[in-house]
């Protein structure tokens, strides 16, 4: 990398292999033995972050990953539209890329530890650490920041829920409803775009009940094109799901009543995770999403975005890899002085 710095910041060189040795002087599970320097923190380790940590390694940058390792998707068994790897889980796929990342000297992976705050100083950002690495390194400078933190979530408030989420019960539908066509199913959410979401499922069934758990979230239009179209809508508050194993076989509403159905779809509410940027104050949306541009920038310089932290909600995993691919391209460019097209 130049002395030139994102945006002109004049941050010195930073030499990949030094970086890397200093943070290797940590134990082998994933901390850190003192304070370290790189060219790129990337704060997440899912297949944004990590992919953005492949391609930044590539391009010989020197790069920390910090992450929490408790993804969003644990409860996910498979996912699915990842070329290659259809059906594979998503702790596997993360085993994989971490496997692949060992071949970098350059790239140092900080296991269950996350960013409490980043600030800027002279030659970029400053970011404190939690977790494990914290003992041994509680600061780490970094002249570029890679955001792919992505969300937190809430689901409806249904008893064990969680029992089949993940199983039988998913949130994407692109994702799974291929396993659910032409089955009954059950749409479970309190949202307003919950008819929408809806529409879009009977793309994979004609058997569908949306569950609004009591909630006023489908107006009478909605409500009566949805019926017209096949779609049946429950408005009765839930009691519990039924199943065994992780299987859905059934809603239970709490008149006593059940729905029979072989899975379900659940809408949550997804909530932005980067608390620890509030120092740096960057531009967010009306839901908390960081706002970029194409490429991936904030409208921090050196500070940028990729994954589910800079999206409307949750996206497929090759989506979210291809993103960290873009915005480790484009961090690599603005490292050089190149500035690429917005």
């Amino acid at each position: 990398m130049t002395d030139a710095g994102v945006g002109g910041r004049g941050a010195g060189r930073v030499d990949a292999g030094s970086a890397a040795r200093a943070l290797a002087d940590g134990a082998a599970d994933g901390t850190a033995a003192e304070v370290a320097s790189a060219d790129v923190l990337v704060v997440g380790g899912g297949p944004a972050g990590l992919s953005a940590a492949l391609n930044l390694a590539r391009a010989r940058a020197s790069v920390v990953v910090v992450d929490t390792g408790r993804p969003r998707n644990a409860a996910t068994l498979r996912s699915h539209g990842f070329l290659t790897r259809d059906g594979i889980s998503p702790i596997e796929l993360r085993r994989l890329a971490r496997e692949e990342l060992h071949a970098y000297d350059a790239v140092r992976v900080l296991d269950r530890s996350a960013v409490a705050r980043i600030e800027t100083d002279a030659d970029g950002f400053v970011a404190t650490l939690t977790g494990r690495a914290a003992a041994a390194s509680p600061v780490l400078s970094a002249r570029t920041v890679v955001v792919a933190t992505g969300l937190r979530e809430t689901l409806p408030d249904v008893a064990n829920l969680r029992s089949f989420y993940g199983m039988s019960v998913f949130s994407c539908v692109a994702c799974d409803g291929w396993e659910l066509q032409d089955t009954p199913v059950a749409l479970i959410g309190e949202t307003s775009d919950l008819a929408d979401r809806a529409r879009l499922l009977t793309r994979w069934t004609s058997t569908l009940t949306v569950c609004t758990n009591g909630a006023s979230v489908i107006d009478p239009v909605d409500e009566a094109e949805l019926v017209a179209s096949g779609v049946a809508v429950e408005r009765r508050a839930i009691a519990a799901l039924e199943g065994e194993r992780g299987q859905l076989a059934g809603v239970r509403f709490v008149d006593g009543d059940s729905l029979a159905v072989d899975g379900g779809f659940v809408r949550p509410t997804w909530h932005a995770a980067h608390d620890f940027l509030a120092p740096l104050a960057p531009d967010v949306d009306a839901d908390g999403h960081l706002v970029t541009d194409r490429s991936g920038r904030t409208s921090v310089r050196g500070l940028y975005a990729a994954g589910d932290a800079a999206a409307p909600g949750p996206q497929q995993l090759i989506v979210a890899a291809g993103q960290g691919a873009r915005a480790a391209a484009v961090l690599v460019q603005d490292l050089l002085g190149v500035r690429t097209a917005h």
